[in-house]
């Protein structure tokens, strides 16, 4: 209730009296600690409030929150809550020595009895831990901090300079009874000396207090005391604070007077440093080190003038200082301290000021009028406005507004009331009260005594004063006492009170949150940036292991050569390279010493030789016809002469004319012709020349339309050179293949095709006949013009052929397949052929010449060629009836019916087809397949989509089903923990601060710690190969652990980033969170102390344990996935295992992150105990046998880079075919271990492996075992053995058909595979796998020519034909290609005659180009129309298992044979 200061008090109270009642409050009740979980009733400013709301902006909310209470209350409307008191709520002393044994021992000095004194003895020392002493900001100044606070037993002793005051007397007043005592008393000790010293003082307090102030404060006088009344109760009644506090609130001054002995009021010097005539109580609050208050003395001049200094009214206006500018809550400086009050009383849950008279006792009132008869004569409009605001309803009006209006001169009937009846029940309830005789603390002399003391006595007692400076009883002043009255204060003249303000605890955080938040974000950056450099240092040291022979090769070549910068053009960098003379050419190599150029010197060629003029003549340009120029940048221009003189001689020694000028730089770039602009013309070029071939026929090109451009003139007026036209082939200049073909089109011979050249030689292979072709080749292959071919001209024609598959047969190959060719035709008596003898060798053969075309890049070949002349595998119905015996196998099938490759215009009669193993027969195409014959039904497009999504779910049950649970547990998880949040931890408080952020990080958490747990289970590869063999493997797909394993890593990398998302929001929330509020959320880590000020965000993530392993795990997670990505893992398996060793790193941060419990109890433990002891178990078990020696006895090194190695059989080692092992090298470090398939049998008595050198640990491994210059197995290095493990390759067996496809060195499980099978059928074992087709995907035969002895081997053991193999040779361009033709029929004639293959020496079925596996998969479902379903197990390279995968797939949605796929990718 606002109005007027400055009206002095009707019963002449002195402020020391209005202060001196806090202050015993102060000692008897406490509870505006806010409780927890926070809550609020909050105060809406009316909009325009001078003070708060000077904008009128409405939306201005002043935050209440609600006090702590006993938990156990507030549960019915029986049991109303509780409110907690802070102190003991007994008048105590508790304001002076505490409300705890430890609060009062952390106030003492244990020295003498005294309490702890700071530097100067007249004050303690400042408020520090382990005292909770409140230190909220000071309002005026936002100082903040413990300093200039001292340490009292009252939390809030330091609010104001007038109750610090207080504090300071009764401190001083200790000390020194303290001293008497001592000095009475020299042989008590300290806990003597204090505990006597304290008795007395809380004795004259408690005098005091109820004797001397309480008086002065209701004018009425306690009844005498009778003694204590053990049942009487002395609690604290919520009305008796509201009453109290209400009516002191009144007489509260708009500032206090200092003043000395002699009665001078003195000026106070402000923070602003300027004076005034009295300290401002608004600008007071929480004040710390004031500029008028640092010595005794003043501290002594402000008790002197609140002694002297009359009280406000005692009515119902409260200054504004208290009204509008108390200290505020939360982010408020300020607050409406009525308006707070009035919410307080709400909050204890205050009767009505109707009911609360009727349940003391008092008259009822039935109007407004007779609340304050004198106040309704004197000022009525207050009642009136008062009964506005509760619509006329007196029932409605509350106690301290009703109170309130009673006062007038002394507290009303009501505060009156309830005043005097909680002093009386605090005094007579109290045993320990200094008057009960009965509790031995006093004899009657000393209660005598303690009676005669007042709070004058103690003044005087502490200041040295003389007792005439002070009235007798300083809660009153009157007329004659000391020190004649002042002017009455009101604001006039007064500092004007700080404007409130609105803090913002993220000031100035924002830039630095931003930056921290980016930096997280790019430790996924550092570690890419990481691991890039690591993987190139890994492939840099790879490539110069492996070209350590070509580089010293080379270099011997090379010696002499010039460096020099390549200018490539304007907007391409130079590039360092080293130019080499050599006879009748330039060789321009990079560091490496590629070849990046080769410049042929012919006469009669005219070279330009251009210098550049300027810019210290650095440059140099070699303009050569029909070349793009050779631009050369030098350090110093001598560097260049020397080339030039060394180029001036070769051009002379070659016979060539030069001329050589000098240009600017600029110009000189500026003319020259780059690699790209001769790119561009090439381009030009080609494309005119195709347009050329696929618009005209041979017989009518005419004369060509030229365009006018000039650029399209250049283009078609320009001539290829050979290293051109070898790279429009996509070979090398140097093939054979190019020589003849640029010699035969080269009809000018100037070492040039021009446009009307290449046209002719293209025309003929795009749209020519197979004799047209036919002829062509024989040209070119007819190297002395004679007209006819020999054998040597055959043999070469074959050897340019071959080049492309790396020269794969040797000379007496080749020899043999000539003389079977000649045979086979009828030509054995010949030597040299015409070219009707060479059409004639090839009169099979007319649909494959018709077809053959000219790689030429920049021209696709029509995609229906592709398709009709694609020469595919496929499996005949004779495959599985192959002898007679094996006829009832295959009852009521046709075994003729067969169709045969068709192409357009092919009309060859039906060739017969040899069996796999058995006689010879005359024909040598095995490549057919036989018609479905099983009815096709037409379904709906909705009925095949339900097919296939049971097809589907048929194939994958097991992965799908171990998905559901495993995902349905950790969906769970989140689902419980969110739910919990959202709806059940009400309680906690949390989500009233961060709702998203805590949901979506204690969600993830759960699931985190769950994914975390259980992926070790994916690792345990000891338990996973023992549990594969039992009922388990039926319903758990084992052989997808390492799938599963990167899928729970993946998820676990997304719910990271959530989570961590989450603690962002939770972060930047809690930064701007007060203390107030923080405290209840984490009391174990946050005290609220009223600082209100929250820590800053860097603390929550760099400061705190769960904060800083967060940053950690963050950067060992970007580390381990960045390290473990595919790419990486290729270039550096050693990278990614050193970094996958962090996972030791990781659980351990992961257990302290989780530990700290700031938000809940620890979890983690609960799902991680399990899967790591069953981890740790399966690691024992692996560490048993890795530090077992191996010794190594057969060591070779097989071509294509591949090692083979045979090692000892540990005792005891049992595995299957398909599976691997791990080991280690002894010579390489004894802690890398690297994961090889075995390619032993079972039943062999060693082990064996064979290991391509396809990085440094295994080249370095290969350099190891090199032909060792010892005997015995000792002189290799031992290895170390981890394993057997098992894969999906091992389930071969329980296939009745399987189907094994090997890329590259991924046919190591087949090799095993393979000998096991025709060792077990050898033996007459029982298998239940009838028939293995195996597909080898190789480049090159000679890749792996290891393998080709194991299938031979495989092929000489096999007498049941239980094994079909083909091989694909994918190196060979595809089979439309002139070259790969001629291979093709080459492979035909000798497969023929010899029963075997020219490229691998295998009875085996040899292929050009890719496996098309839907197809061969479609025939057989023909072949093995009975067999359910069939085992495909493949291994290589991704792109292949993803062909073999999708083709499955494909297959599968068909309801007919099941395909069951498993693979592993290396």
């Amino acid at each position: 209730m606002g109005g007027p200061a400055g009206q002095g008090s009707m019963r002449n109270r002195t402020v020391l009296g209005v202060f001196f009642g806090y202050h015993v409050l102060s000692d008897l009740v406490s509870v505006e600690r806010p409780g927890c979980p926070s809550e609020f009733l909050n105060i809406r400013i009316p909009p325009g409030d001078p003070v708060f709301d000077p904008q009128e902006r409405g939306d201005v909310v002043l935050p209440f929150q609600r006090s702590r209470w006993d938990p156990k209350t507030g549960q019915s409307p029986s049991n109303p809550r509780d409110l907690t008191n802070e102190v003991t709520g007994w008048l105590d002393g508790s304001a002076i020595y505490g409300s705890s044994h430890s609060w009062s021992d952390a106030l003492r000095s244990f020295s003498g009895g005294e309490l702890a004194a700071g530097p100067d003895p007249a004050f303690p020392r400042d408020a520090q831990q382990p005292l909770l002493m409140w230190t909220p900001p000071d309002p005026a100044t936002g100082q903040r901090g413990s300093r200039g606070l001292y340490a009292f037993g009252a939390e809030r002793g330091n609010r104001e300079p007038f109750l610090q005051a207080l504090g300071l007397l009764w401190f001083r007043y200790h000390n020194l009874w303290a001293q008497r005592l001592a000095r009475e008393h020299p042989r008590w000790g300290d806990e003597e000396l204090f505990q006597h010293a304290r008795k007395r003082v809380i004795a004259t307090y408690q005098n005091i207090a109820l004797y001397e102030w309480l008086p002065s404060f209701l004018h009425k006088t306690p009844p005498k005391y009778a003694g204590y009344r053990p049942f009487l109760d002395p609690s604290i009644s919520p009305e008796f604070l509201a009453a109290s506090e209400q009516f002191l609130s009144t007489m509260v001054p708009p500032g206090v007077y200092m003043r000395n002995a002699s009665c001078h009021f003195q000026g106070v010097i402000n923070w602003n440093s300027n004076a005034s005539r009295a300290l401002r109580v608004c600008n007071s609050y929480w004040s710390r080190e004031h500029p008028s208050l640092r010595s005794a003395e003043d501290v002594d001049a402000l008790l002197l003038g609140m002694a002297s200094q009359i009280a406000e009214r005692e009515d119902h206006v409260v200054v504004e200082d208290l009204r509008d500018f108390w200290p505020g809550p939360l982010k408020f400086s300020r607050t409406d301290y009525l308006a707070s009050c009035l919410q307080r009383g709400r909050d204890l849950g205050l009767p009505s000021y109707t009911k609360a008279r009727v349940a003391l006792g008092l008259p009822p009132i039935a109007r407004w009028q007779d609340i304050n008869p004198a106040l309704s004569r004197s000022d009525g409009t207050v009642l009136e406005a008062t009964a506005a605001l509760y619509n006329q309803d007196l029932s409605r009006l509350e106690l301290l507004p009703g109170g309130l209006l009673e006062s007038h001169g002394d507290p009303g009937p009501l505060f009156s009331a309830i005043v005097l009846d909680q002093f009386v029940r605090l005094r007579d309830g109290d045993r320990y009260w200094f008057e009960n005789t009965r509790n031995g603390l006093f004899s009657e002399e000393e209660i005598a005594e303690i009676r005669n003391t007042s709070l004058r006595d103690v003044l005087v007692a502490i200041s040295n004063l003389k007792p005439s400076a002070l009235q007798p009883n300083v809660f009153f002043w009157h007329v004659g006492d000391p020190c004649p009255q002042p002017r009455q204060l009101s604001t006039e003249g007064l500092p004007p009170c700080t404007p409130p303000v609105v803090r913002d605890y993220f000031e100035g955080s924002g830039f630095g949150f931003g930056v921290t938040i980016g930096t997280l974000c790019c430790f996924p950056l550092v570690s890419l940036l990481s691991a890039w450099i690591v993987a190139r240092l890994r492939v840099r040291s790879f490539k110069r292991l492996q070209g350590q022979d070509r580089r010293s090769i080379m270099s011997e070549k090379l010696v002499g050569g010039v460096e020099a910068l390549e200018w490539q053009g304007w907007k391409e960098p130079c590039r360092p390279v080293l130019v080499h003379l050599q006879p009748g050419q330039i060789h321009v190599v990079d560091g490496r010493l590629s070849m990046l150029r080769a410049i042929q010197l012919r006469p009669p060629q005219q070279v330009n030789l251009i210098l550049s003029s300027n810019r210290g003549r650095h440059a140099l340009m070699l303009k050569i016809p029909k070349e793009y120029d050779l631009v050369l940048l030098f350090n110093l221009e001598e560097e260049r002469q020397a080339l030039v003189e060394n180029l001036r001689e070769a051009l002379k020694e070659n016979g060539l004319s030069f001329q050589e000028w000098e240009m600017r730089e600029q110009e000189l770039m500026r003319v020259a012709v780059t690699r790209e602009q001769r790119s561009h013309l090439l381009e030009t070029f080609f494309r005119h020349l195709f347009s050329q071939v696929l618009d005209i026929s041979q017989a009518d090109a005419g004369t060509l339309p030229l365009d006018s451009s000039q650029k399209v003139r250049e283009a078609l007026s320009c001539e290829l050179s050979r290293a051109e036209f070898a790279e429009s082939l996509g070979l090398k200049p140097q093939d054979m293949f190019v020589e003849s073909m640029f010699s035969l089109a080269d009809k000018d011979g100037n070492g040039y095709l021009s446009f009307r050249e290449f046209l002719d030689i293209l025309l003929v292979f795009m749209k020519g006949t197979p004799e047209e072709k036919s002829r062509l080749m024989f040209r070119m292959y007819d190297f002395d013009r004679n007209g006819l071919i020999s054998k040597d001209e055959f043999i070469r024609m074959l050897r340019s052929f071959i080049e492309i598959s790396n020269n794969c047969l040797s000379k007496d190959q080749l020899a043999e397949v000539v003389e079977s060719m000649f045979r086979e035709s009828g030509f054995q008596d010949k030597e040299e052929l015409t070219w009707e003898d060479f059409h004639f060798m090839l009169r099979d053969h007319d649909s494959e010449l018709r077809f053959t075309q000219l790689c030429v890049k920049g021209v696709e070949v029509p995609e229906v060629i592709k398709n009709l002349c694609r020469r595919a595998s496929y499996i005949s119905q004779e495959k599985i009836c192959p002898s007679p015996r094996m006829t009832a196998r295959c009852p009521g099938r046709d075994l003729e019916a067969e169709l045969r490759l068709q192409c357009p215009m092919d009309t060859d009669p039906p060739q017969e087809i040899r069996r796999r193993f058995g006689k010879k027969v005359t024909s040598f195409q095995p490549l057919l397949f036989t018609e479905a014959h099983r009815e096709k039904f037409q379904r709906s497009r909705r009925h095949q989509t339900v097919q296939h999504l049971k097809r589907f779910i048929e194939n994958y049950r097991r992965h799908i089903g171990c998905l559901a649970v495993f995902y349905a547990i950790a969906g769970g998880l989140f689902l419980e923990r969110a739910y919990y949040y959202a709806f059940a931890a009400h309680h906690v408080g949390i989500t009233d601060t961060t709702r998203v952020g805590i949901i979506l990080s204690r969600g993830t958490a759960a699931s985190i710690s769950f994914m975390f747990s259980y992926i070790l289970l994916t690792m345990c590869r000891n338990l996973i190969t023992f549990l594969r063999e039992t009922f388990l493997n039926r319903y758990v797909p084992f052989d997808a652990a390492v799938d599963f394993h990167r899928l729970i890593a993946s998820t676990a990398l997304v719910l990271t980033v959530l989570h961590s998302a989450g603690h962002v929001v939770n972060v930047y929330l809690f930064s701007i969170s007060p203390l107030s509020v923080l405290s209840c959320l984490f009391p174990g880590l946050f005290h609220d102390d009223g600082s209100e000020f929250p820590q800053k965000y860097y603390w929550w993530f760099f400061q705190t344990v769960p904060g800083l392993t967060g940053v950690m795990l963050l950067l060992v997670l970007a580390i381990m996935y960045v390290f473990a990505s595919h790419h990486f893992r290729r270039c550096s398996f050693r990278g990614f295992w050193l970094t996958h060793h962090l996972y030791i790193l990781l659980y351990i941060l992961l257990i302290i992150h989780g530990s700290f419990a700031l938000i809940q109890l620890p979890r983690f433990h609960i799902f991680f105990l399990v899967p790591a002891l069953i981890y740790v178990g399966d690691k024992l078990v692996s560490l048993s046998r890795k530090k077992v020696e191996i010794s190594v006895v057969k060591a070779e090194l097989l071509p294509s880079g591949v090692t083979h190695l045979r090692f000892q059989r540990p005792q005891g080692f049992e595995y299957k075919s398909g599976q691997w092992v791990r080991i280690a090298c002894l010579a390489l470090g004894t802690t890398e271990y690297h994961p090889f398939t075995l390619t032993s049998a079972p039943h062999e008595d060693t082990l064996s492996l064979h290991i391509r050198a396809a990085g440094p640990w295994t080249t370095r491994l290969r350099e190891i075992y090199s032909p060792p210059t010892g005997d015995g197995c000792t002189r290799y290095p031992k290895l170390y053995l981890d394993g057997p493990f098992g894969e999906g390759h091992q389930e071969w067996h329980k296939f009745e058909v399987s189907v094994l496809v090997g890329g590259g060195i991924g046919v190591t499980p087949f090799a095993s595979i393979l000998k096991d099978l025709v060792f077990k059928s050898s033996v007459s074992c029982q298998v239940f796998c009838k028939k293995i087709y195996f597909i080898w995907v190789t480049r090159t035969q000679r890749q792996f020519e290891w393998l080709a002895d194991i299938i031979r081997e495989v092929e000489e053991n096999d007498h049941h034909d239980l094994v079909s193999v083909h091989i694909y040779i994918t190196q060979l361009a595809e089979k439309f290609d002139l070259r790969t033709t001629m291979l093709y029929i080459c492979e035909r004639h000798f497969q023929k005659v010899l029963n075997r293959s020219l490229f691998t020496g295998l009875r085996s079925v040899t292929h050009f180009g890719r496996p098309p596996f839907e197809p061969f998969f479609n025939s057989l479902q023909e072949v093995h129309p009975q067999v359910q379903k069939i085992g495909v197990f493949s291994c290589g390279p991704p792109g292949m298992t993803k062909n073999v995968e999708k083709a499955c797939q494909l297959i599968n949605k068909q309801d007919r044979t099941h395909f069951s796929h498993h693979y592993e990718n290396f």
